[in-house]
């Protein structure tokens, strides 16, 4: 079964138990990837939704923070359930000793030497760990490994 179905699937059983904040998230993200379908006129595969879901995990920890320091703890928690949620959507995550060595592997693979070369190095990180890590924190330790 492929990710788009399990959503769709997810979405009627919502609809089904009458969730109503699940059944919000779960068409978010339904509208999401049909609006990236549309644009790029494209049918997405599973990496594709999994690169939709993190970019909204993202926005929502950019406004979780944001919410934070607004003093708004009812928009908080909103969407820490909102990320719980698309996160259940995520393959298992990596371990830190396993990001390590994917790490390791596209330096040596990369012949990466200097922070000069971590575009090369850090598209091989992604092609292994789109879905299953941080980016942003593999991007972080990727650059402290090349002396950023």
């Amino acid at each position: 079964m492929s990710l788009k179905d399990r959503i769709t699937e997810d979405m009627k059983n919502a609809m089904r138990a009458k969730d109503s904040e699940r059944l919000g998230t779960i068409r978010m993200i339904t509208s999401a990837i049909k609006q990236r379908e549309v644009d790029e006129r494209i049918a997405l595969d599973d990496s594709q939704v999994l690169s939709v879901i993190e970019k909204m995990i993202k926005t929502r920890k950019e406004s979780v923070a944001q919410f934070q320091s607004g003093g708004r703890d009812d928009l908080v928690a909103k969407e820490m359930k909102e990320i719980e949620l698309l996160q259940g959507y995520l393959p298992e995550q990596l371990s830190e000793s396993e990001i390590d060595s994917i790490i390791a592997a596209a330096i040596a693979e990369s012949g990466a030497t200097s922070i000069k070369d971590m575009g090369r190095a850090m598209a091989l990180v992604k092609q292994r760990a789109q879905g299953r890590a941080d980016m942003a924190a593999v991007s972080a330790k990727l650059k402290a490994k090349l002396g950023g």
